[in-house]
């Protein structure tokens, strides 16, 4: 029975039991901070289960695509260990229970795949007296083959929630599969007993304390694993004989020139790859990028783990990305998103597996280095510090050289690879942060404990409110007064309402000024203080402020539209690149300042001109709309239900404020923006480029800024127009018959230079030296690049028919060198690359090349006419070494 059966069959069944079919949800889970990838075929119903959210049907069945890494160790070493699997469920939100759980699984194993009774067990857990009665009077299964196991094997519970007993259901794979022990029976830990299906009865909610109290709805949660049940319905050994697998094991086999099924290392690295391969195209289909941190590092360590094992196999090409195709044919029916983004997935495997190919060979060698030298020292543990080079410069995960090291029967120091890695973020962050070096958080946070500031620069760019506190940071103190005579060092002041907007979500903080009836404090920057105050860092213009007194707060209101006009910008900006690149398109860092714009994105490569302008032309179109920006309040769940997006690395408490541009762009934001789209004027992209690997930055102009770029492009075009004595519409024009011209001249220069070439050639060739037996000829001739130079050695040389030339000429304060030995003496081993090594040396400084031609140069021009009176010695020298090679 094929796989697609298999899915098919369950799924129908559970259809007709009244279930809602649901396609398999993304291995991205939504909007649960406590995954990074999806695991079990519940995961995506966790809401349901807590009770956090109302399901849309009491019932429902999915065939759920799961990724598992914690024994990514023992995929390829055993033949059952994967890290990507499908996980066939049926589940019950607060409905049926473990009557109709159990026997519909009993009904579907048995009358519908129809699995021998004979060669199926159950487990239980062992104080499940409940489900022990059903499997033997309603099932009718006799009790020597229910066993009752304990909590570890036959509980489910991860910490305080729901939880519950289970039931599996075994398939006996036979004696020749077993530990050969007498007392080998379900529980074992051989591979003869096989689980295919697991049922969770979640009944209880584990309190706090430890205890558990009985939940008031009771769920039921099940996975049978697909290919496990492929497994015993194809009748074959493993995973990776059955037919959704082993098609691309024989790819691979065929690949590598070998045969599968001989044992040893070649059948483990087959099996890596092959199963790896599955993992990395669903997983890159659903958007994750490879990267250093949360899934995107999951994926890069399953992909650069089955490189290195395909460089093992000594295969050559793009053998993953080459083979994503086949998992499309083979898997692509009831996964259309695969098919989907069949090219979008073979570019991120391609460029991610070419990354590392760069640099496997040279980590390899310095692997290998040190495992000699620990072997030959007697010692079995690696440092950290060169396990975190190997991360940090040649992209090895530490997994791979745990794994490498494994097979040494070695290991590594990973407490101390893990203080490397926190030294780096250090470091990371402090560069990250070095605006903010002075500024000592805990004191801070000690002299505004408790304080708070309400922020009202929403609404209005102005507020009334009163001083609570004057901060000298540089002191350590709280001061009661401030004035303009005796200010100094780092002054913050904190209001109780306040208008100014504080720097954060990568928008810079407002200026202006804050007053009162006796002074006037100018605002440099806004920062967001330890807790809920906003910073004023401040500068006291005149008089002076006293705590307690009411202040008049003005934020710059031409400096503030800027910012917004960019901010909004980049809204329009992100769902742009979404729309022309892809949904993998995410943010990955802003700048929003007053003067520019700088939007930092996930992608595979670089954007084409072309690209760049769709998208320019794009965020303009938007602006030409002049879409309305609205502002709302709601929690986090409903915002992700909108289609709002968030970012990943962002905490947002439960509400969130949610901005919306028409029907066009829907983003979780604290910023500030402009009320429509058409008050941005115009938007203009400056550059695009890479900032990291899979990280691109677009940097970009709004506004008056953008109006002040194409004002100064346009005094350029003015001022070229008028040089060029060309109105600007002709310029082009203009332009192209100049450069026409200047290659006409270039062409007549060089016609005129080889026919002054052809003409010297004959002076030239009577400085040629006979002493040693063979012409010799060595001169400093007038050439202002290599090419002229060649031009006379090539002349030269066919016109000496035999011999050995080395010219020289001197251009730009430099020393070039071209040298030349005709094919006879090539053959009798004069070499024209080291004598010009030997002369380059002279003039300071270095060159080669083959044995009949060779380039040099040098740094030393007043040293050529030494380097060229040495060429006859020279090649007498290399003579000389010639005789005595011949003698010998």
């Amino acid at each position: 029975m094929k796989s697609s059966q298999i899915r098919a069959i369950f799924l129908d069944y559970f259809r007709e039991k009244d279930h809602l079919v649901l396609p398999s949800f993304s291995l991205v889970p939504q909007n649960d901070p406590t995954l990074l990838l999806i695991g079990a075929g519940m995961a995506p119903f966790k809401p349901y289960f807590t009770g956090e959210k109302v399901p849309p049907h009491p019932r429902a069945a999915t065939c759920q695509k799961c990724v598992r890494t914690p024994d990514i160790d023992k995929v390829g070493i055993t033949s059952r260990h994967a890290t990507f699997f499908e996980m066939l469920g049926n589940f019950s939100f607060g409905d049926y229970f473990k009557e109709e759980a159990i026997t519909w699984a009993w009904e579907l194993i048995t009358q519908v795949y129809k699995l021998p009774e004979d060669r199926l067990y159950v487990s239980i857990y062992e104080q499940d007296d409940e489900a022990f009665y059903i499997w033997r009077d309603k099932v009718g299964l006799p009790e020597s083959k229910i066993y009752r196991l304990g909590k570890e094997d036959n509980f489910w519970e991860i910490g305080p929630g729901p939880c519950g007993p289970c039931s599996e259901i075994y398939y006996d794979l036979g004696l020749e599969h077993g530990c050969g022990r007498p007392n080998c029976e379900v529980g074992c830990d051989c591979d003869r007993f096989l689980e295919v299906w697991n049922l969770v009865f979640t009944q209880y909610n584990k309190e706090a304390d430890g205890s558990y109290k009985p939940l008031e709805r009771k769920n039921i949660d099940t996975g049978a694993g697909l290919e496990r049940l492929a497994m015993v319905l194809q009748g074959v050994n493993n995973l990776f004989e059955i037919d959704t697998v082993r098609p691309l094991l024989d790819h691979f086999a065929a690949k590598a020139g070998i045969s599968y099924g001989k044992g040893g290392q070649n059948d483990v690295s087959l099996r890596v790859i092959t199963e790896h391969l599955r993992g990395i195209t669903f997983m890159v289909a659903d958007g994750i990028m490879p990267s250093n941190e949360g899934r995107g590092y999951v994926l890069r360590r399953i992909l650069r783990r089955a490189v290195r094992h395909g460089k093992l196999l000594q295969m050559e090409g793009s053998f993953l990305s080459d083979a994503v195709s086949l998992v499309v044919e083979l898997m692509g029916d009831a996964y259309p998103e695969i098919a989907e983004k069949y090219d979008y997935i073979v570019r991120i495997v391609g460029l991610e597996e070419e990354r590392f190919k760069e640099t496997l060979d040279q980590g390899m060698e310095i692997l290998t280095k040190h495992i000699v030298s620990l072997t030959a020292e007697g010692k079995n543990s690696l440092t950290g510090e060169v396990a975190f080079k190997l991360y940090d410069t040649y992209g090895f995960p530490l997994d791979l050289t745990k794994e490498i090291l494994g097979e040494k029967g070695l290991s590594v120091d990973e407490k101390d690879f893990n203080r490397c890695l926190e030294q780096q973020r250090e470091r990371a962050r402090a560069a990250l942060n070095s605006r903010d070096a002075g500024r000592n958080d805990a004191l801070l946070s000690s002299l505004v404990k408790g304080m708070v500031t309400e922020f009202t620069g929403y609404d209005s760019l102005s507020a009334e409110g009163m001083l609570t506190a004057i901060v000298n940071l540089s002191g350590g103190e709280l001061l009661h007064e401030v004035s303009s005579e005796n200010t100094g060092g780092e002054l913050y002041l904190v209001l109780d309402r306040s208008p100014f907007y504080p720097e954060k979500g990568g928008q810079v903080g407002d200026t202006g000024t804050i007053s009162t009836d006796n002074g006037t404090a100018r605002v440099i920057n806004t920062l967001p203080g330890p807790g809920e105050q906003i910073l004023h860092l401040v500068q006291i213009e005149e008089g002076h402020l006293k705590v307690g007194e009411k202040v008049n707060s003005q934020v710059d209101e031409k400096r503030r539209f800027d910012i917004a006009r960019n901010h909004t910008s980049t809204h329009l900006l992100h769902r742009a690149l979404k729309d022309f690149l892809g949904e993998h398109v995410n943010q990955a860092g802003s700048l929003v300042a007053p003067d520019r714009l700088r939007f930092d994105f996930t992608h595979f490569s670089g954007l084409k001109a072309e690209e760049i302008e769709e998208i320019e032309n794009n965020v303009n179109a938007r602006l030409r709309d002049n879409l309305l920006v609205e502002t709302s309040y709601t929690d986090l769940d409903k915002a992700l239900e909108m289609g709002a997006v968030a970012l990943f690395d962002e905490k947002y408490s439960g509400r969130v404020r949610v901005v919306r541009i028409g029907n066009y762009s829907l983003e979780l934001c604290g910023g500030t923006h402009v009320r429509q789209t058409g008050e941005i004027g115009i938007f203009k992209i400056l550059s695009e480029g890479g900032v990291g690997a899979g990280v691109r930055r677009i940097e970009a102009l709004t506004g008056d800024a953008a109006y002040r770029y194409f004002a100064g492009r346009d005094d350029l075009l003015k001022s070229a127009s008028a040089l060029l004595k060309a109105s600007p519409e002709n310029l082009h024009e203009k332009l192209v018959e100049l450069l026409e011209s200047h290659k006409e001249l270039q062409r007549k220069i060089k016609s005129l230079s080889q026919k002054l070439v052809k003409h010297q050639v004959e002076a030239i060739l009577q400085q040629t030296d006979h002493s040693l037996g063979i012409p010799v000829l060595s001169a400093q001739v007038e050439a202002q690049s290599m090419e002229e130079l060649r031009e006379y050695l090539d002349r030269l040389r066919d016109k000496m028919g035999s011999g050995i030339i080395l010219l020289g000429t001197r251009t730009d304060g430099k020393v070039l060198l071209a040298a030349a030995v005709t094919q006879d003496l090539v053959k009798k081993g004069f070499h024209a690359g080291k004598l010009i090594g030997e002369a380059a040396r002279i003039t300071g400084g270095g060159g080669g090349g083959r044995p009949d031609m060779a380039q040099a140069g040098g740094k030393n021009p007043q040293q050529l006419p030494e380097a060229l009176s040495r060429v006859v010695s020279l090649v007498q020298h290399q003579q000389g070494r010639l005789d005595n090679n011949g003698r010998g």
